[in-house]
Protein backbone atom coordinates (compact mmCIF):
# COMPACT_ATOMS: atom_id res chain seq x y z
CA UNK A 1 0.00 0.00 0.00
CA UNK A 2 2.54 2.99 -1.11
CA UNK A 3 0.57 4.67 -3.27
CA UNK A 4 -2.71 5.64 -1.40
CA UNK A 5 -4.53 7.30 -4.96
CA UNK A 6 -3.92 3.53 -6.25
CA UNK A 7 -5.72 1.86 -3.89
CA UNK A 8 -8.74 3.95 -3.78
CA UNK A 9 -8.39 4.82 -0.08
CA UNK A 10 -9.24 8.48 -0.82
CA UNK A 11 -13.04 9.42 -1.50
CA UNK A 12 -14.42 12.37 -2.51
CA UNK A 13 -17.32 13.61 0.32
CA UNK A 14 -18.87 16.91 -0.80
CA UNK A 15 -17.48 20.55 -1.39
CA UNK A 16 -18.96 23.16 1.53
CA UNK A 17 -18.84 26.96 1.92
CA UNK A 18 -17.87 28.54 4.40
CA UNK A 19 -17.80 32.19 5.21
CA UNK A 20 -14.27 32.82 4.35
CA UNK A 21 -13.91 30.32 0.88
CA UNK A 22 -15.13 27.05 -0.60
CA UNK A 23 -13.39 23.91 0.29
CA UNK A 24 -13.40 20.36 -1.45
CA UNK A 25 -14.11 17.74 1.23
CA UNK A 26 -12.01 13.97 1.22
CA UNK A 27 -12.09 11.03 3.50
CA UNK A 28 -8.90 9.02 3.53
CA UNK A 29 -8.62 5.27 5.27
CA UNK A 30 -6.10 2.81 4.88
CA UNK A 31 -3.71 0.81 6.77
CA UNK A 32 0.21 1.70 6.33
CA UNK A 33 3.00 -0.53 8.04
CA UNK A 34 0.02 -1.74 10.22
CA UNK A 35 -0.75 1.54 11.06
CA UNK A 36 -4.61 1.90 10.86
CA UNK A 37 -5.52 5.30 10.01
CA UNK A 38 -8.18 7.79 8.83
CA UNK A 39 -8.33 11.71 8.47
CA UNK A 40 -10.15 14.05 6.37
CA UNK A 41 -8.76 16.50 3.87
CA UNK A 42 -10.57 19.62 2.90
CA UNK A 43 -8.72 21.90 0.56
CA UNK A 44 -9.57 25.30 -0.18
CA UNK A 45 -10.64 26.24 -3.81
CA UNK A 46 -8.80 29.69 -3.81
CA UNK A 47 -5.50 27.84 -2.62
CA UNK A 48 -5.95 25.38 -5.56
CA UNK A 49 -5.94 28.35 -7.97
CA UNK A 50 -9.79 26.71 -9.12
CA UNK A 51 -13.05 28.85 -8.87
CA UNK A 52 -16.66 27.75 -8.44
CA UNK A 53 -16.82 28.44 -12.17
CA UNK A 54 -14.72 25.24 -13.14
CA UNK A 55 -16.29 21.85 -14.10
CA UNK A 56 -16.71 19.53 -11.04
CA UNK A 57 -14.53 16.65 -12.20
CA UNK A 58 -11.43 19.47 -12.97
CA UNK A 59 -12.42 20.54 -9.35
CA UNK A 60 -12.11 17.24 -7.44
CA UNK A 61 -8.92 16.17 -9.34
CA UNK A 62 -6.58 19.67 -8.76
CA UNK A 63 -7.85 19.90 -5.46
CA UNK A 64 -7.21 15.84 -4.79
CA UNK A 65 -3.31 15.99 -5.86
CA UNK A 66 -2.97 18.67 -3.32
CA UNK A 67 -4.64 16.95 -0.43
CA UNK A 68 -2.71 14.07 -1.36
CA UNK A 69 0.63 15.73 -1.75
CA UNK A 70 0.21 17.63 0.90
CA UNK A 71 -0.84 14.16 3.47
CA UNK A 72 1.75 12.37 2.54
CA UNK A 73 3.95 14.68 3.27
CA UNK A 74 2.45 15.95 6.75
CA UNK A 75 4.82 15.28 9.92
CA UNK A 76 2.65 14.76 12.48
CA UNK A 77 3.49 15.26 16.42
CA UNK A 78 1.46 13.47 19.32
CA UNK A 79 -0.61 16.18 21.68
CA UNK A 80 1.21 16.75 24.84
CA UNK A 81 4.20 14.62 24.26
CA UNK A 82 6.43 17.30 22.94
CA UNK A 83 6.59 18.51 26.19
CA UNK A 84 7.96 15.46 28.44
Amino acid sequence: MQNLAENNLIRFKNISKKKESIYANFKVKGVRKGVLFSATISVDLAAAELHSGDTMESIVEECAKIGLKEFQAADFQFEGITQL
